[in-house]
């Protein structure tokens, strides 16, 4: 049985599809161990509980007001993963950057997406910058990206699997959007299932 550990810091589309994947059968003999938040509000920790899987929430702020740094979050946070024994590390909305205290203990088992192509926008809002871009005419198309992380780089990569989005004459931003996280839905499973070995409808096809 394969077992996932999804941080995630806020509303949980992305963990809800992978959910779904592993009820499903999409993704077979793989189940979600854990779920971590940084932000006890977050939905994706009540998305979790509703499907009886464990959850940890794990605030930076301590941390922050005691003087601690990012490295001891992190080597806490991977003590607090060890129990639950993961395949891979899915970072489904994590928004906070991850140094090697955690890193090193996940060699080439951290997946992320960023919802730009490779190259493109890393960082924070790129569904934004990519439609302002396409409005001064600069692009044409954005993209979703899974890659792993095997460091500290930003969206970097390398990259498991991409995939184009156009941009049409009458998109607004929110339409953009509902059509990204549409394909970042379907990629990130597809991700999970090649990075652990897993057919996948398209390899049996």
């Amino acid at each position: 049985m394969n077992r996932l550990a999804v941080l995630a810091s806020g509303y949980g589309s992305n963990l809800q599809a992978i959910i779904d994947a592993t009820e499903s059968g999409r993704l077979p003999d793989t189940r979600v161990a854990v779920v971590v938040s940084d932000r006890r509000e977050a939905y994706a920790l009540q998305r979790a509980a509703a499907h009886g899987i464990p959850t940890i929430y794990h605030p930076f702020l301590p941390y922050r007001q005691a003087g601690r740094s990012r490295a001891d979050y992190d080597a806490d946070l991977a003590a607090k993963l060890a129990p639950y024994r993961a395949d891979l590390v899915v970072l489904a909305g994590w928004m906070r950057v991850l140094t090697m205290a955690f890193l090193r203990h996940y060699p080439n088992r951290i997946l992320n997406i960023h919802p730009a192509l490779p190259g493109a926008f890393p960082g924070t809002h790129a569904i934004e910058r990519a439609f302002e871009a396409f409005q001064r005419g600069e692009i044409f198309e954005t993209g979703v990206m899974v890659h792993l992380v095997p460091d500290e780089g930003v969206d970097v990569g390398p990259v498991v699997v991409q995939q184009s989005v156009p941009i049409c004459a009458g998109d607004t931003l929110e339409t953009l959007e509902v059509r990204i996280h549409a394909v970042e839905h379907d990629l990130y499973v597809r991700a999970i299932a090649r990075v652990l070995g897993i057919p996948t409808e398209e390899m049996r096809a």
